[in-house]
This record gives C-alpha cells, structure tokens and sequence, in this order.
C-alpha cells in the first residue's frame, strides 16, 4: 500500500483500515492467513509532518501518522463493510488483530542525509582546530562535479542514520519507535545503472533494439555509450528511472530518419549521447540494393 494515499478520517481519502482491508483480500479472505501477513507501507516519507504549527490540522501528515500507530502497536482492527467487495461478507463484521502482521515501511527520504551530515559534522572555529573526517571528506567533494563522488559521502552519511533524525525530518517519535530496525539503501552507482540497461529480460536497450529490427536495422550500443547514458542519469539525479527518458532523447531523431532508408546499422557512441557527433551509419552496398530489386521485380511478374 502506498502511505500518500492514506488521509486522517473524516477527509477525501482511504482510511488506515483500507490496508487491512487489502491484505484481508489478498489473503482471500482467510482471518488466519491475514493476522500472520506482511503489509508494506511504500512512500512513507510523504507522509511526514509539513508543519511545526500546532494548530494547523496536517491531514495527509501527522494525522496519517497518528492513525497508522494503533495498526503498529497491534490492535483489534475492524473492516468497515464498504471495503468488502464480496457480499456474502458484509452480513457479520470482521476484526483482523494486527499483533502479528509484519509492517515493512519504505520512502526516498530525500535530503535526510543533510540532516545526518548537521549531526555528524561538527566544525571548530580558529587556527589549529581540529577537522572532524566527515568535514574534511565534506570539503573534498564540496563545488566539484563529480557526483558519483557526492552519492559515497551521502551513502557513508546514510549509515549513520538514527531515530534523532528521522524525528527531525518530520517522522513522530511514536511511529519511529514503533519500527525498531531501520536500513539504508547504497545509491545506484555507474555499473549498476549499466546493468539495469542491459541485463533484465525485458531491458530498456533489447526495447529499443527491437523496434529498430522491426525495419530490419540493428541498433548497437558502444560500451562507453552505456557508460554516459548511466554517468548521465546520476548527473540529473534521476536514477533508474530517468534512463528511458535520457535514451528516448538520444534516439528521437534517429528513429525518424532511420526508417525507409538504406541505413542498416545504427551505433551510438559516448560522443552522441553527449551531443558531441552525429550516430555511425551503415549502409547497403548500391550494387546489392539493385540485386535486391531484380529479385522482387522478377518475383513479382
């Protein structure tokens, strides 16, 4: 279940109970199975509190927060008849107890490791103070382009991460109590980029590649070309997520001009993913083009 479509009661929203509800569901209504089911709670870090005003009623905030705690704490929840589908069901009332279920929560949390580098970095003031490690790697990477360099300073500033500072980002202490284990996630590198791009079976490039096939042309990536569409992706800070954007840039042209020509093959190279060169053409031969046409003319009378 994703937490931003969680509202506090009473507003436009699905209601905590709606989770339940889900898992009640995908348990196929079986009490027993969903008691001893596992509920995942993605986009966790939307629903931090967006006020320090206590008199400002935050519904999709610390309301959601509030609501999911007796979920955590275990309790006797009961599904309210309107999120049963089957209604065979909605004579008798069910109550699910949720001391048993597990509650996996997840969230991007960006800019916490800001927050965890203000608690660690600690800096002195005057000649022949000390400089703590976290400043000085700080001020290594600091107004530098190299941004992978940045991703392993946040990711070591990640490891550290407490329950201080997820307080500090909006999370209340009683939630953060409530999931006692709590685990950073390393920062997609370059190979890893690369590896989503080629390996999967249904990959980003055997996509591409595909459609260009489809107008008998072969679509080839150089290794560096790879390598920049990745080293690009980390630039924008878009991850995983913005490669098929990068390569639908890097593809656009091509795929208007390529189609109906004599154009073969298509290598794109490091220098057209940087906008530096044009791709690499192969063409067919003049003289077996005009075979080619012999043969369909001689098929066709």
């Amino acid at each position: 279940s994703s937490g931003i479509n969680a509202e506090y009661g009473g507003y436009v929203g699905e209601d905590v109970e709606s989770i339940i509800a889900k898992l009640l569901i995908a348990a196929d209504f079986n009490v027993d199975k969903c008691q001893r089911g596992i509920v995942f709670l993605d986009e966790v870090d939307k629903i931090s509190m967006r006020s320090k005003d206590v008199h400002v009623r935050d519904v999709s905030g610390e309301g959601v927060q509030q609501a999911l705690l007796k979920l955590l704490e275990g309790t006797l929840v009961t599904i309210p008849e309107r999120l049963i589908p089957s209604r065979k069901l909605r004579s008798e009332p069910i109550q699910i107890d949720t001391t048993n279920i597990l509650f996996i929560a997840s969230g991007a949390f960006a800019g916490i490791e800001k927050i965890v580098r203000n608690r660690k970095v600690k800096r002195s003031v005057g000649f022949g103070s000390p400089i703590s490690k976290d400043a000085a790697i700080l001020d290594q990477t600091k107004n530098k382009e190299n941004f992978e360099q940045q991703l392993k300073v946040n990711d070591n500033f990640l490891k550290d991460i407490d329950a201080e500072d997820l307080v500090n980002y909006g999370i209340i202490p009683e939630f953060v109590g409530r999931m006692p284990l709590c685990v950073s996630l390393m920062s997609l590198d370059r190979e890893t980029l690369v590896t989503i791009l080629t390996q999967p079976k249904n990959s980003i490039v055997s996509q591409y590649k595909y459609m260009f096939t489809l107008d008998n042309i072969e679509l080839v990536f150089t290794d560096d070309a790879l390598d920049a569409i990745a080293e690009l992706a980390i630039k924008k800070r878009t991850g995983a997520r913005g490669l098929r954007s990068i390569l639908e840039n890097v593809l656009m042209d091509i795929m208007y001009e390529v189609p109906g020509s004599d154009i073969t093959q298509v290598t794109i190279t490091r220098q057209v993913v940087e906008q530096q060169s044009k791709p690499l053409y192969k063409r067919t031969d003049k003289e077996d083009s005009r075979k080619e046409e012999k043969t369909a003319a001689a098929v066709k009378i």
